[in-house]
Formats: C-alpha cells, sequence, structure tokens
C-alpha cells in the first residue's frame, strides 16, 4: 500500500539525501506501473508474459525522468499526474521502438565491421558528409565523457540501461546492489553527464538533434 503526499512532500521525499527517498520511489515506481497496466498498456496489443514485464520496465525509466526534472514541476497539477504524463510519453516512445527490439539487440548494438559502437538506428539510410562528422564527433565526445566522468559503477549501470536495454532489476542484480539504489546511481550519473554537456556549451537536445 503506497502512502498518500502532497507535491511539496513527493518533492521533498524525492530528493536522494532524504531519509524516505528509497520509499516514495518505490511507491511512484508502482503508482505508475499500476496505472499504465490500467490505462496504456490495457488498450494495445501486449502479449500477457510480456504486459506486467513492460508496465515495471516503463514506470522504472518514467521513475528516472521524474528524478532528473523535480525541478521542472511547476505544481499546476498533482504529482502524480505530472508524473503518469511522464510515465506515459516513456511507454508510447518505447512501443513504437518496438520495431527495433523484434530484431535482436546485438543487431542494434554491433559494430558494422568490427569498429567502435555506433547504434544501427542512429543512422540514416543516406546522411550526408556534415551529418556524419558531426554525429561521429559527438559520439566521441558522449563516449569520452562516460569514460572519464563517471565513476566505474555509474558507467556499468548507464552502459546496461541505455546501450543494452537492461531493466533496473537485472542491474541491480548484476551490481549487488538494491533497485532504488540503482535509480539513485543512475539518476547521479545522468545529472553528472548533464553538467559536464552544459559546461561545454551543449544541452541534451543538442545531442538529440543531430540523430533527428
Amino acid at each position: 500500500m503506497t502512502t498518500k503526499r502532497t507535491n511539496e512532500q513527493w518533492l521533498a521525499e524525492l530528493q536522494a539525501e532524504h531519509p524516505n527517498y528509497e520509499t516514495a520511489v518505490a511507491n511512484l515506481t508502482t503508482i505508475l506501473a499500476n496505472g499504465l497496466r490500467r490505462g496504456l498498456l490495457a488498450r494495445v496489443q501486449t502479449p500477457a508474459p510480456e504486459f506486467h514485464t513492460q508496465a515495471e520496465d516503463f514506470a522504472q525509466e518514467a521513475v528516472l525522468k521524474v528524478l532528473d526534472n523535480l525541478e521542472t514541476f511547476a505544481g499546476r497539477s498533482k504529482f502524480t499526474t505530472w508524473a503518469h504524463k511522464i510515465a506515459i510519453a516513456v511507454a508510447l516512445t518505447e512501443l513504437r521502438r518496438k520495431r527495433w527490439q523484434d530484431s535482436s539487440l546485438n543487431s542494434l548494438t554491433e559494430s558494422d565491421g568490427g569498429g567502435d559502437y555506433t547504434p544501427s538506428f542512429v543512422a540514416d539510410d543516406a546522411p550526408t558528409p556534415e551529418n556524419r562528422t558531426a554525429r561521429a564527433e559527438l559520439l566521441t565526445y558522449v563516449q569520452s565523457l562516460i569514460e572519464n566522468e563517471l565513476t566505474e559503477r555509474q558507467r556499468t549501470a548507464l552502459v546496461d540501461s541505455v546501450i543494452q536495454g537492461k531493466s533496473t532489476n537485472q542491474i541491480a542484480k548484476k551490481l549487488e546492489m538494491k533497485p532504488n539504489a540503482v535509480y539513485k546511481l543512475l539518476h547521479d550519473a545522468r545529472l553528472k553527464l548533464k553538467k559536464s554537456l552544459a559546461k561545454d556549451g551543449y544541452t541534451p537536445g543538442d545531442i538529440l538533434q543531430i540523430f533527428d
């Protein structure tokens, strides 16, 4: 059973230093997963074995986005309503990407010719020389940030989550951590990368725009 909280209580308890942080994260994950099961996922054709797993995975990713964007919550709605909108956006994005997941994960992450990793879905069928160069430079830049700015555990968690598509529970088992501790690990890693990007004059949108 989850505890009812005001908007102010959610914002306070989802701060990593708050004593109720892990409980608040677990409660929010449950709320979002249940909302997705009753709403969006109930309306799409999802095989029964995947239904509950997808809801958990989408909710976990949504919680990470919520933690990354707490400062943008304007308080014009209930906090959980705002968080549900983020969860729905995450789920819709991932469901659209299902066509990539339907091939094998290896085919998405393996490099052509055995060179450096470049996700196959990043490249256009016929990218311009300018875009090809910009992408190569940005991929090298981001890889450098991951290698040099993150701790080993942060790097492992981020690569497993973003590139290999592992769930928070899988990462927690690998690193012998509690799932809620993995949330904080990933949140701290993302925050560190954001600060490094901003320091060098980039925003996450700049990175994403190159790959549109």
